[in-house]
């Protein structure tokens, strides 16, 4: 059996959180990558993640950190004179974040200054799914938004599955063009995995299955927090199949940082294993409501839900 090629493509900061202060590393692309590394270990998938660092110190302890979870650096362009972003979290006694950003020159933005890694699998080896979100757009200067999604419908062509996440923050869409870029992302999407919040952020209203019907999707995940999940799957199709699922209520938030990540991570899993809907929104809700029970992205090994345990018989 060939192995299934991933790739998810994004930026990882270098993180400062708590009192007194850790350093950890954090991204949405980087977050669910490395939860489905974990989920898939045992599987024929290798998991690549694509993104710039820079030459320093804290590059190296990244690539080594990731490497140790099992995911493929190949795809990682080193970029001299760049380093990592940095963000500051503040979290409240909800298990809510604020967070600070310094990233305006970061390693990742350059990405695509020149030929990537990226582009040089996809055009040689090609891929089976490729993930990335609304952050992983809007870091990017104009022209090298342009060249990842000439590069995203160069997949597409190929026959690779495209995921989109919406992950929308407003501060980094000063110019208020969010909606015609998600609207270029969509186009290109497969798989569209739809927070409802962010959404309504973009769009103004939350029309989401209608929307994504138009611009071509095939499958969408609405995520609602600890809310009932809705798929709808079959967009194009005459009869569209509808499913609803309810989450994990959680007594004791700690820390909703990297819910949604992992949720995306847990889908991911079972659509990749061919799943039915039901076990992968299940196992992303299982993954997700034990993630906001720990502080910061990543929780510990010995905790991460197994796999097998939401196989379908």
């Amino acid at each position: 059996m060939d192995t299934y090629q991933v790739a998810l493509v994004g930026e990882c900061m270098v993180e400062l959180s708590g009192l007194p202060l850790t350093r950890t590393y954090g991204g949405d692309t980087l977050n669910t990558a490395l939860y489905l590394s974990r989920l898939l270990a045992e599987s024929n998938v290798n998991i690549r993640y694509a993104t710039g660092l820079g030459d320093d110190s804290i590059s190296e302890e990244m690539l080594a950190h990731w490497q140790n979870e099992g995911i493929n650096t190949q795809l990682v362009s080193r970029i001299s004179g760049k380093m990592p972003g940095l963000y500051l979290v503040e979290t409240d006694a909800d298990g809510e974040r604020t967070f600070h950003y310094w990233r305006n020159d970061s390693a990742a933005k350059h990405y695509f200054d020149a030929v990537s890694p990226l582009e040089h699998f996809v055009q040689e080896t090609g891929l089976d799914l490729l993930y990335f979100s609304g952050i992983s757009i809007a870091i990017l200067p104009a022209e090298n938004r342009r060249k990842l999604l000439t590069l995203v419908q160069k997949a597409k062509q190929q026959g690779t599955t495209i995921v989109f996440d919406n992950n929308y923050r407003p501060r980094l869409w000063p110019d208020g063009d969010a909606k015609a870029w998600y609207a270029d992302c969509l186009r290109l999407t497969d798989l569209a995995l739809m927070t409802e919040d962010d959404d309504l952020a973009v769009w103004g209203d939350i029309d989401i299955e209608q929307r994504c019907r138009e611009f071509g999707c095939q499958e969408v995940v609405i995520k609602r927090g600890p809310q009932p999940c809705t798929v709808i799957s079959g967009l194009q199709q005459t009869q569209a199949e509808h499913f609803l699922v309810a989450g994990e209520r959680v007594a004791n938030v700690v820390d909703t940082c990297a819910a949604g990540d992992s949720f995306a991570a847990g889908y991911l899993a079972g659509y990749i294993n061919q799943w039915p809907v039901e076990a992968r929104v299940a196992l992303a809700h299982k993954l997700a409501s034990t993630v906001i029970q720990y502080p910061g992205a990543v929780i510990p090994k010995t905790v991460m839900p197994k796999l097998q345990l939401f196989c379908p018989k």
